[in-house]
Parts: C-alpha cells; sequence; structure tokens
C-alpha cells in the first residue's frame, strides 16, 4: 500500500523506497490514517463515517453483494475500520442480503480499545423499520457486545418483544414506524457511542447524506466494471444541494484507491 495523498517529503521518499508495488502496512499504522477526530473541549461528540466500495462505473454491488468487487486490502482496511468505532450501523436489508455476523475482537487492538474506553468490540446497531429480522442468527444470540436494533415508536411490538427476547437492545429513534437519522446517531452518542461507523447499505447511506448526518466518507475505488444496473452506494431521497467533501487521505494498492472524504 502506498499513500498518495497528502503528497508531502515523506511520501515521496516513501513511494521511492518502496517501488509501485508499495508494502503491507501494519495494523497501527491503518489505525492512524483512520483515526477518528481528537474531542473538543466540550468531551466527545458523534462523529459518522461510512465505508463503502464501488465500482470505476459505479456498482456499489455485483449480483447483490460487496464482496466481488473488493480486495484483501480493502478488507483489512474494513477490519481496522471496525476496530476504531464504537458501533457500527447498518441497514436491516444489508443484514439479510450479506448475512452479517457480530462484530469481534481483535487481538491487535485489544489494548488500544481498552485505552479509549471501549468494549472488546464494536455493537452493531441495525436499522429497521418493520423488524422483519432472523432474530435466530448469532449476529443476535451470540453476539459478543449485545446488539443494538433502532426502529420507530411505531414498531409492531411483537417484532420488538421477538428482538428483546433474543438479546438485542431496542433504541426507539423516530415517531412511527421509521428511523429519523439524526435522533438515532444521538441515541447511540447517549450510550457512549459516538465513534460511529456505516457500511450501507445503498439506503441507508442515501437516508444519512439526506439528514445531514454523515461526516465522513471511507470510499474504496475498485478498478473494475460491471454494467448491468446494480445499485449506486447511496440511494433514496435526494439532497436539495449537493453536499461538498474534501479530500484528507488516498491510498493504493493493486489498482484500488483507498479514499477518505470529509466534510467541507
Amino acid at each position: 500500500m502506498r499513500r498518495l495523498f497528502p503528497v508531502t517529503d515523506v511520501t515521496d521518499e516513501t513511494a521511492a523506497a518502496e517501488g509501485a508495488a508499495g508494502r503491507e502496512w501494519s495494523l497501527a499504522e491503518l489505525a492512524a490514517a483512520y483515526a477518528y477526530p481528537e474531542p473538543g473541549p466540550e468531551g466527545p461528540a458523534p462523529w459518522l463515517r461510512g465505508n463503502m466500495v464501488s465500482t470505476l462505473d459505479g456498482a456499489a454491488q455485483h449480483e447483490g453483494r460487496s464482496q466481488p468487487i473488493s480486495c484483501p486490502a480493502d478488507m483489512r482496511v474494513f477490519g481496522v475500520l471496525r476496530a476504531l468505532a464504537d458501533a457500527v450501523v447498518v441497514g436491516a436489508e444489508t443484514v439479510r442480503q450479506e448475512g452479517y455476523r457480530p462484530a469481534r475482537a481483535r487481538a491487535g487492538f485489544a489494548a488500544a480499545r481498552e485505552a479509549a474506553g471501549q468494549g472488546p468490540a464494536p455493537a452493531i446497531a441495525v436499522v429497521s423499520a418493520s423488524l422483519d429480522l432472523d432474530f435466530s442468527l448469532p449476529l443476535f444470540s451470540s453476539p459478543l457486545v449485545p446488539t443494538l436494533v433502532l426502529t420507530g415508536a411505531g414498531a409492531d411490538p411483537e417484532r420488538v418483544a421477538a428482538a428483546e427476547k433474543a438479546g438485542a437492545r431496542v433504541i426507539v429513534a423516530g415517531e412511527g414506524a421509521g428511523v429519523d437519522p439524526a435522533r438515532a446517531v444521538h441515541a447511540l452518542a447517549e450510550l457512549g457511542h459516538t465513534r460511529l461507523l456505516t457500511e450501507g447499505g445503498p439506503r441507508l447511506l442515501g437516508q444519512l447524506i439526506a439528514a445531514d448526518v454523515l461526516d465522513e466518507l471511507c470510499l474504496t475505488v475498485s478498478p473494475m466494471l460491471t454494467a448491468g444496473e446494480a445499485q449506486r452506494i447511496a440511494g433514496g431521497p435526494s439532497v436539495t444541494l449537493p453536499r461538498r467533501f474534501t479530500l484528507s487521505s488516498m491510498l493504493e494498492e493493486d489498482g484500488f484507491l483507498f479514499t477518505r472524504y470529509r466534510r467541507a
């Protein structure tokens, strides 16, 4: 892996020494490259980053899954971003399609998480209006950290009871059946989860963008072309004016670009 941006004397010297292929970065180096912002004088504030992958022609999936357009380096970044987070926010459809499992503890991050006051692994926070979820899956039945379910006040009481019986913690974050993104972020922060990561899917990411609660996007650009009618990384409601983000960093390995954009 090579750092392409920001360009500094160190960047140039490192690239020259490593050659075109670069080298595999350590977990500590990746963690430093993707560190969350330091808390301000008033203490930690919620920071929501998204992590997505897209092909050159804009596809976020191939045959319904993101794995075919990913690569080992992308999965290393994926693991590091999870290891840095307090909670991973994900849509119910992505849970169903991707076969989500509980986040696992990683020995390489155990000391850092303990020093940061974090649990052994991030909590998975599933956003679902209908609660149409299989609560017998390991994500609910045997997580290292109890899974959270974000839903609306109008959710089916029987489904709420089923989620709680399975061991999940249900959080009401919206009126009616739907979830209000800003209220969801606030509710998670009240639980101490201020370092937030969302892995989509596209519908959820679109809702977060439309609600203007996304602070950062970590986008892997995959050097592949798929054509077809695959989803983009974000769908759903459009915004009145496009949101402007600023490039914070860009890494490269094997033709894959690992970009990091923040609010302008």
